[in-house]
């Protein structure tokens, strides 16, 4: 899972105002393992970084809120969720940037146990916050994302929340 980069690519537009409605619009598509409700007016976004997943802005100018619903398929193999947070951070650490866990715990949604985690991220633009939740699937690993600037963060953090719990499996 190519996460770390293409986090760094794509946490530049986290720098278009948090949509202020909360009415969720349902979204499945054949190609996803799962399905899942978005706030109306969010727009996609397509980082053409060979990731498979949804990729959301809360809007289409600066600052905007990203939520990134990635998978990939385990291929069988074993998962070790500690280990795919370490390759996470030594990802983002090889770029330059830092990063600080702000807060670990286990979390279920739509039926799949995993860990989620919050970061303080620091890059040359300045600071942001992450929330990522690592989803250990039957047959697919996933790694839903948030990121958003410090000052957003709280706002953006309660829809994240609303948009992990409409996920379905």
């Amino acid at each position: 899972m190519k996460v770390p980069r293409v986090l760094l690519a794509s946490a530049l537009a986290a720098f278009v105002p948090l949509a202020s409605a909360q009415t969720l619009i349902k979204f499945s598509d054949p190609k996803l393992p799962f399905s899942f409700s978005y706030p109306q007016g969010w727009v996609g976004i397509d980082f053409k970084d060979d990731t498979n997943g949804v990729s959301l802005l809360s809007g289409k100018t600066k600052p905007a809120t990203l939520v990134r619903l990635l998978f990939a398929s385990k291929g069988g193999r074993a998962v070790n969720l500690a280990t795919e947070y370490q390759n996470f951070e030594s990802g983002i650490k090889t770029t330059g940037a830092t990063i600080k866990l702000l807060s670990s715990k286990a979390a279920s949604y739509g039926g799949v146990s995993g860990q989620e985690r919050e970061y303080a991220l620091t890059i040359k633009e300045g600071q942001l916050r992450l929330r990522v939740w690592y989803g250990n699937g039957a047959k697919n690993i996933y790694s839903f994302q948030l990121t958003d600037t410090p000052a957003r963060y709280t706002a953006a953090s309660a829809t994240f929340s609303k948009i992990l719990n409409s996920v379905r499996f």
